[in-house]
């Protein structure tokens, strides 16, 4: 059997993207993963144009001044650890103070619709059907992950949910990734992490887990410390396929 990328189905799913592989071999793969880690925004729902408008909104409303550059750096993070990093441009203003406000814009109109990525509800059954373990690791609040995990119709399957507010420190650390793994009860080198985001991918990568990087919020070219990276999760399959 020669080697090949363990996740793809079809290469060609992610081809344009910055797309790679491992070399592990199937078999290799079918051994050892035991257990999958999703990120939730970006990953397995389509929602970084919203939360960065949001985030641009607060910004605004404060007089600060920001591209996409400034931007981007929400993504996959804690809002939290974002503004404590730049309280300097919001005097007087406490973070939980800045979280609400930024909340508050949720239902504002005009703002890009939340929708699933294409492929993920369909591989996180697959990978339950298969029978191996499903966590939810994100930066997000626990009432945002459960209400938009029921919306995807995937709630059931997904054993443990880490949230912003289960770790002491966010993304791109590792503890919300050891964090899951321990709840699951499964090594974190026989987990696989998908990611969408630069600090996502560094704290799979951290907590010693193989990473499939997701194209969605990223060029593939920038998540190139992922070792399989997919423009979705169309061209992914659990467990390893040797279709040619």
């Amino acid at each position: 059997m020669r080697p090949r990328g363990p996740w793809v189905r079809k290469s060609r799913a992610a081809a344009g993207r910055g797309a790679r592989s491992t070399g592990m071999t199937d078999l290799e793969a079918r051994t050892t993963m035991k257990a999958a880690l999703f990120d939730l925004d970006g990953t397995l729902i389509d929602s970084e144009r919203r939360s960065l408008a949001m985030w641009a909104m607060l910004l605004d409303r404060h007089g600060v001044g920001h591209d996409e550059v400034v931007l981007r750096g929400f993504m996959g993070r804690r809002g939290r650890d974002v503004l404590a990093e730049r309280a300097h441009l919001f005097p007087g203003r406490r973070i939980d103070e800045l979280i609400s406000e930024v909340m508050s814009f949720n239902d504002h109109p005009g703002l890009p619709a939340v929708v699933p990525v294409p492929g993920a509800a369909d591989l996180v059954r697959r990978v339950s059907a298969y029978g191996s373990s499903i966590a939810v690791v994100t930066s997000a609040s626990p009432d945002w992950a459960e209400e938009r995990l029921a919306e995807t119709g995937i709630r059931d399957l997904v054993l443990t949910v880490v949230s912003a507010q289960d770790v002491v420190v966010g993304k791109p650390d590792p503890e919300g990734f050891l964090l899951a793994a321990r709840r699951l009860s499964v090594d974190p080198a026989h987990c696989v992490a998908f990611e969408d985001s630069i600090a996502g991918i560094a704290a799979a990568k951290a907590a010693g887990m193989r990473c499939v990087g997701i194209a969605t919020t990223h060029a593939g070219t920038e998540l190139t410390a992922a070792d399989l990276v997919v423009a979705d999760l169309t061209g992914v399959e659990w467990p390893p396929s040797t279709d040619q």
